[in-house]
Order: C-alpha cells, then sequence, then structure tokens
C-alpha cells in the first residue's frame, strides 16, 4: 500500500504530496462520522445479498448503510478514519507540548509551525504580500539563460516514483534521491517528469466530455490565481499557460509507462543531457538545482526530458514567466490569505475531486505541519499513543507470515530451483520496521519563526531538499523509512528489500489487541502480507535480495509468472465502476498481486497459529470478513474517475473481491457455481 497524486493534503493519510490548500474557521478537532471501529468482528446482519454475488457490499453492508462520506472529503473509509481519530490525538499533543516547559526542541518546533498555521488572521492581514519577493524574481528574468537558471533552483525532492508511486510535482522536473538501481548501495539522483497542475497527461489529452470540462475549468483557475496576485490580463496569460502545459503533457510517459522501472533505468551523464535533450543548457539548470557535483543522472522519463527541453527552447519567454508565476502561487496558495485558498479548493476540491467543503482549518494546519517535520510530529505521536507489546506482537505476526509466504515458494512445482533459492534470499534478507523508525531525522536546521507561516512551509521545502542533497554519494541506509509513523498506510520499498509498517496503521479495524487471530490475520495480516507479496509481484521481482535491478527468474520461470499476471490482469480489466470507465488492469496489477498473494500467506499464518488444533466457530468467516473490513470505503464519482484514470490501485470494492481467487474463501461462504463472483478451480489465479 503506498500513496499518488492528491490535490489537497487534508490528513496525514495523504503524505508527501502538493501543499496544504483551504481555508475555514478553526475549530476545536473532533472526529468525523465514521462508524466506530469494534474490538471484534462485526459479522453482517441477515440479507438476502450473497457473500459470492457481492463480498464488499456483504462485508460491509451496515457500514455503507450509516456512514456518509464527509463533506470536506472527496472520500471515506476505514484509513480515512483511523487518520481523522490520530490527526485528533496528535493537535491535543501540541497543546500539551506548548504547556510543557520540559518539552523537546523538535516537540516545540513542531508546535509552533502548527499554531503559526492556525493563525489565520496573521495570513489574511498579509494577503499576497508574502508572494512578492518570488514573483519578483520571476519578474526579473530577461533570457532564456536566467529562465533555464530559475528552473533548475526551483527543483524540490518532492517526489518518489517506487515506494510511494508518487509521480506528481507542479515544478518542469520530480527530483529523488535513492539507492541507484544497478548499484544499491550508493544513493543517486533520479529526475522525473514533471510540471503540470492536474493529476496526469490524460486530463490534458483524453478526448471526452468530461475531461473537456474540467480542462476549461483549470484554465479559469489558472486565470484566477494569476488575477488575485496582481497580474492583468489574466485571461489571455492562462490561455498561453495551458497551451504550454498541453505541450508538456503531449511530452509525458502514460501512468502505466511511468510504473515501468525497466522504461526508467536510463543512466545520463551530463554529455548525454545536451545530445539527447538539447533546447536548454543542462549545466546550468543542475548548478541551480544544486546538483553540479553529480556524473551521472537516472533519467526515469527520457521522454519528457526530451520534450520539455525542447519547449524552454521554442516557447516564448513571456509565456515561461506567467508559467512559472502560477505555479508558484498556485504550489504555496494553501499558506496565503482566504482568496487564494478558497480559489484553490474551488477547483482541486470540488471541481477535480468532487469535495463540496473545504476541511477545517486544523486540519490543514497539521497536514502542512506532517510535510514540513513528519518525522517529529511522528515522534511525538509514538511517545505518547504507541504500547511496545502491540509492536512485539505486529513482529511475531510478520515473522509468520514470512514463514508462511517461504513454504508457499517452497511448494510451487512451476519455479526451478535457481529461482527459488533467490526468492528465499530475498525473505531472508528483508528489512522490517515495525511502528518507527531506528533513527530519527534531526529538523535542528530548520529555522521555523512565530507569526510567518508562509515563510516555514518555503523553507521547509528548501531543507527536505538540502537534507536530500546531502545523501547524494553516501552509503545508501536499508533500515530508512519512506513514510512516517503517524501515516497510515504501510509500504514495499524494493532497493531496500525493505518493508516497513507505521504505528497508525496499528489500529482497528486494521489491528485490535481485544480481537482474534482470526480477524487480525486477515485484517493487518493481509497488509504485511501484501507488503511482503510486493517484493515479488510484477515490479517487486525484477529486484533481487540485494535490491538490485536484475532479472533473477530463469526463461521459463518468467515465462509462467507473465501468464498467471496477466490471467489476473485480465480480471480486474472486466471490472467497470462506470459505463464509460474500466479499471485498467495492467495499471494496478502490482497491487492486485499483492493483495492475492498477500491474502493467501495471511491465511497460512493464521492457520499455523491452530497449531493442529480446530479452528473456532466461523474462524475462517472472520479472516475474509476482517479482510474486506480493511478495504471499506466510499468514494465521489469524480474521485474514483482519477482514481481508475491514475492510481496504481484498484478501487477497494474490486480489491476486496481478490478473495475469489482463493479455495478456502468458497468453503467458508459456501459460494456456489452462478454466484456473480464465482470461478471455477481452473479459473482462479494462483501466482504465488
Amino acid at each position: 500500500m503506498n500513496t499518488s497524486w492528491t490535490p489537497l493534503k487534508t490528513a496525514i493519510t495523504v503524505a508527501l504530496c502538493s501543499a496544504a490548500c483551504s481555508f475555514a474557521q478553526a475549530q476545536t478537532p473532533t472526529p468525523a462520522q465514521a462508524a466506530p471501529a469494534a474490538s471484534s468482528i462485526v459479522r453482517p446482519a441477515a440479507t438476502a445479498l450473497l457473500p459470492g454475488d457481492d463480498f464488499f457490499t456483504y462485508a460491509n453492508s451496515e457500514w455503507l448503510a450509516k456512514t456518509e462520506i464527509p463533506a470536506d472529503r472527496s472520500s471515506w473509509g476505514a484509513f480515512a478514519s483511523i487518520a481523522e481519530d490520530t490527526n485528533a490525538r496528535i493537535v491535543k499533543m501540541f497543546d500539551s507540548i506548548n504547556a510543557d516547559p520540559k518539552a523537546k526542541p523538535d516537540a516545540r518546533k513542531v508546535a509552533s509551525f502548527y499554531q503559526t498555521f492556525m493563525d489565520e488572521s496573521a495570513i489574511e492581514a498579509k494577503g499576497a504580500a508574502p508572494l512578492k519577493p518570488l514573483l519578483a524574481n520571476i519578474a526579473a528574468i530577461s533570457s532564456k539563460a536566467q529562465l533555464t537558471r530559475a528552473l533548475g533552483a526551483s527543483l524540490r525532492a518532492d517526489v518518489d516514483p517506487l515506494n510511494n508511486t508518487n509521480f506528481f510535482t507542479e515544478n518542469i522536473f520530480g527530483f529523488w534521491v535513492a539507492p541507484g538501481l544497478a548499484d544499491p548501495t550508493r544513493n543517486v539522483p533520479f529526475l522525473l517528469q514533471g510540471g503540470l497542475g492536474m493529476p496526469d497527461r490524460a486530463y490534458y489529452l483524453t478526448d471526452n466530455a468530461n475531461m473537456a470540462e474540467l480542462r476549461s475549468k483549470y484554465q479559469q483557475h489558472i486565470a484566477a490565481m494569476l488575477a488575485l496576485a496582481g497580474f492583468g490580463d489574466s485571461e489571455a496569460r492562462a490561455v498561453k499557460v495551458m497551451a504550454l502545459e498541453t505541450a508538456i503533457a503531449q511530452a509525458h510517459a502514460s501512468r502505466e509507462d511511468s510504473a515501468d522501472v525497466l522504461k526508467a533505468n536510463n543512466s545520463w551523464t551530463l554529455k548525454d543531457f545536451a545530445s539527447k535533450a538539447p533546447g536548454m543548457d543542462w549545466a546550468a539548470f543542475f548548478k541551480a538545482a544544486g546538483l553540479s557535483g553529480q556524473s551521472t543522472f537516472i533519467v526515469w522519463h527520457p521522454g519528457a526530458a526530451t520534450g520539455e527541453a525542447a519547449l524552454v527552447a521554442s516557447t516564448d519567454l513571456a509565456t515561461w514567466k506567467d508559467y512559472l508565476a502560477f505555479h508558484q502561487i498556485n504550489h504555496v496558495g494553501g499558506s496565503l490569505s482566504k482568496a487564494f485558498v478558497d480559489q484553490r479548493f474551488a477547483f482541486y476540491g470540488k471541481a477535480l475531486s468532487g469535495t463540496p467543503q473545504q476541511s477545517l482549518r486544523w486540519k490543514r494546519a497539521l497536514a502542512a505541519t506532517n510535510s514540513a517535520l513528519d518525522q517529529s510530529v511522528g515522534r511525538v505521536y509514538v511517545e505518547r499513543n504507541f504500547a511496545a507489546a502491540d509492536k512485539l506482537r505486529i513482529q511475531h505476526m510478520v515473522t509468520n507470515i514470512i514463514a508462511a509466504f517461504s513454504q508457499r515458494i517452497d511448494k510451487l512445482d512451476w519455479m526451478a530451483p535457481a529461482t527459488r533459492a533467490q526468492a528465499q534470499e530475498k525473505l531472508k534478507t528483508l528489512y522490517v520496521g515495525v511502528a518507527y523508525p531506528d533513527r530519527w531525522d534531526s529538523y535542528a536546521g530548520l529555522r521555523v519563526v512565530p507569526g510567518d507561516a508562509f515563510g516555514n512551509v518555503v523553507r521547509a521545502e528548501a531543507f527536505q531538499t538540502r537534507q536530500q542533497l546531502a545523501k547524494l554519494g553516501k552509503k545508501a541506509d536499508k533500515s530508512e523509512w519512506a513514510m512516517p509513523p503517524q501515516l497510515v498506510n504501510a509500504v514495499n520499498m524494493p532497493l531496500q528489500n525493505g518493508i516497513v509498517f507505521p504505528a497508525a496503521i496499528l489500529q482497528p479495524p486494521f489491528y485490535d489487541p481485544k480481537a482474534s487471530d482470526a480477524t487480525n490475520y486477515g485484517a493487518i495480516g493481509s497488509v504485511i502480507g501484501h507488503e511482503i507479496s510486493h517484493s515479488f509481484d510484477d515490479q517487486g521481482a525484477q529486484f533481487d535480495a540485494q535490491g538490485r535491478l536484475r532479472d533473477w527468474w530463469t526463461t521459463q520461470d518468467k515465462e509462467h509468472f507473465t501468464q498467471a499476471s496477466a490471467r489476473l490482469a485480465t480480471q480486474f480489466s472486466a471490472y467497470k465502476p462506470f459505463a464509460d470507465l474500466a479499471v485498467n488492469g495492467n495499471l494496478t496489477l502490482s497491487e492486485n498481486l499483492a493483495d492475492l498473494a498477500g491474502v493467501a500467506a495471511a491465511y497460512d499464518a493464521y492457520r499455523t497459529t491452530l497449531a493442529g488444533k480446530s479452528a473456532p466457530l466461523d474462524g475462517d468467516k472472520d479472516f475474509f470478513l476482517g479482510y474486506a473490513h480493511s478495504e471499506r470505503s466510499k468514494m465521489r464519482d469524480a474521485q474514483l474517475r482519477r482514481i481508475v484514470l491514475t492510481d496504481g490501485h484498484a478501487p477497494s470494492q474490486y480489491r476486496a473481491a481478490t478473495v475469489r481467487n482463493l479455495d478456502a474463501w468458497y468453503q467458508a461462504f459456501d459460494v456456489k457455481p452462478g454466484q456473480s463472483l464465482y470461478l471455477a478451480p481452473t479459473e482462479r489465479v494462483r501466482v504465488w
């Protein structure tokens, strides 16, 4: 499980994305109207709906009936409801920090950042004034050479294509520091496509009425943001900016191609940039970005590097300056006055995601604080909210599920001994992080100024980029976390051959210390199995035990794996949430493979806990219901369309249906031929 592009950061479920965005009257935080998590499994009430026809709705019928999506959300579900409660607890902790004279410096810095962002009257009084120095720098650009330096200076460490599948940045290129694909022992710079204000190239290039309407609203948004910042003739400027972004989109790779790491493995020297992507002075670009000392880069999207460099040369300077001005305003708009926040929400919240109401001020302030000081917030959270006993129990579950996965590998009759040995080596060397990291990042060098919310946000982004630049050329840290402890999520890190389960996800309905093994293995156990399985999905299987991108499969094994995976892709491509839009089984294949193998391994591990004893009454049912409850979710249509188009995860109702490939599910719920989800034994996809 990981995250992807999201325009509005309103909770810590969406981490490492774009800046906080909307405005509301500050209020005391209270959990939203999610169904309360029970300490034991909630079995469906008597219903005519059969689990074999719609397992997601069968398992979650009561929750679906009584749960409304909060007005400030585009979706709601298990992840969001936990995050809402977690957020409320964190904010209360900030109050206690302010009252504690013995509070640690990092904790005080976190509380100060948050309180400053909460001071909306001070922010309102400044209006657009904080933007003036930034816009003055753009206005002073008088040549393409200066433009190139400005583009380089705007580069930020703001994407993560592998761990968090986050490809989005408004900057012309995305920058990532990570272990090298060919040599994962050292950190290297990655360059990705960027420069769009909408989520993906599809929003610019797809020819249908829905996308055409969004393009029109986005162009209006560009004009409105420029006008708010004092630009004249903003509508004409917006037309040119939109045309430039459309040209950038034409150079972009599709979301599906972006997920193909083999297409991303392009090592370029500075000479390669000059010959393969002419149009701008790359040496000057990298010097302005703080990267002049780097001899090679991994260019994830070579077509975008070529196309966007050509646009620097071919597009007039005035258009580029308006483009830079708009994206500067748009990116930091969430930390400006109400007019900017409202306009940004009107497009990204209402038009793009179908969200009717802006989130409350405290939520946006916390989102900004998480973005700026994520591990400091996480440290405050775990010190006050996480029990050591829970960490031990989860570690024990991980050990059991890894053992179950290992046994499944040993039983594969199609896998050659050489491939099996490599697979087992990956399991033996797998790094597992539970609850919180072994070492905490330091924010001692970040200056947080009371009363300067805008400056704090800008300085935090620059500080994070300097932190990442400092890692270049150094030995990679296998145990470095790709997400903070207060994030309700989990992640597989292929270049580190590692998995992480943050503290915040270890809550009901995922994990409940009072619940049965059946329920916990079905819920958090399936999440654990999912992340382990990512090491062996269509993407993870391309990395060896050391995290190196290397083909360690025999030809026959790879053919079998590819054929079995293709069957699962076909299965998911048959799901159609809209008459005109189906799930992309290839785009979602990695996550679907991880779901399938993860639930299977978790089930095996659960059965092992019985130690030969008879299973409790309805134990298998509780396992599968635990899994389905962890997938419960509701989504507005606009958001559902975005997820289907751009996200590597299939919608939850289809992920819950992956159980149709497991024999034990049929036995637990007496699923028969003729029911919608029924698959004959030979049609059930079996990979691991």
